[in-house]
């Protein structure tokens, strides 16, 4: 498979480095629309990789574990060597707007190998603790974490949706390579009440507050601006989020 080229970028200061364009691979097995066949769903990872993505986004909440079966199958296919693949642990159960969240070490210990098994690999590159358990010190998640490395199971460690105090606490433990966060054109301070107009009748994002109400400003700029671009309101805003800085790559 000739592999096209996107500009690398290093993630902490550990020495990981990843395509600058990564690909989030929540909605293949069903999120925000219904899930693709399998083999679909691995078409679109290889096709991701031919375009020069080597930066893969999972979870074990997503599809309730299939997704990362759906890219562990994929990766049989692919260069493990060059491929980076982050997966995530900490939602125990998933649900709008309530979420159980877990971070206790035995916990953190368990999602781990059962994460490794159904990638079907040796190692995670980069593991994210996907939401922070308040009720456990983020010392002792990190510390299981830490050991995990030690092990060979796990390259880096991340954390998701963290705040700055949580993160500088875990980096005293061991080094935090990469914060995921949503950040775009869509979720910044200043735009809290950026809404689409129109949802799609399958799609989940119906029943989330942020496009609830009508908008008439902010959507209908950006769509214009996009096509003075002769682009999509989607390139738009990754080209927004690839500008950010040389520390940032987009997973979504």
């Amino acid at each position: 498979m000739t592999q096209a080229q996107i500009q690398p970028v290093k993630l902490g200061t550990q020495g990981f480095e990843v395509s600058k364009l990564g690909f989030g691979c929540m909605g293949l097995t069903g999120a925000y629309n219904d899930p693709l066949q399998e083999q679909d769903g691995i078409s679109v990872i290889k096709y991701a990789f031919s375009k020069g993505i080597t930066f893969f986004d999972t979870a074990d909440v997503y599809g309730a574990n299939a997704n990362e079966l759906l890219v562990g199958k994929a990766l049989k296919q692919l260069p493990r060597e060059k491929i980076q693949i982050a997966t995530k642990f900490g939602i125990a159960s998933r649900g709008f707007p309530d979420m159980k969240i877990k971070g206790s070490p035995e916990y953190v210990r368990s999602c781990c190998e059962a994460s490794l098994k159904r990638l079907d690999v040796e190692y995670i590159d980069l593991y994210y603790q996907h939401r922070v358990d308040t009720s456990v010190p983020i010392e002792e998640t990190v510390g299981e974490l830490k050991k995990l490395v030690e092990e060979g199971k796990v390259k880096y460690i991340g954390l998701s949706e963290a705040s700055p105090d949580t993160i500088r606490r875990a980096h005293a433990i061991h080094p935090i390579t990469a914060v995921q966060i949503e950040w775009s054109l869509w979720t910044r301070d200043i735009e809290e009440e950026i809404e689409l107009r129109k949802m799609p009748a399958i799609s989940s994002l119906k029943a989330h507050p942020r496009f609830q109400a009508e908008n008439k400003n902010i959507y209908e700029r950006i769509e214009g601006l996009a096509k003075k671009h002769q682009a999509t309101p989607a390139q738009l805003a990754l080209a927004w989020v690839l500008q950010q800085g040389e520390d940032v790559s987009d997973t979504h």
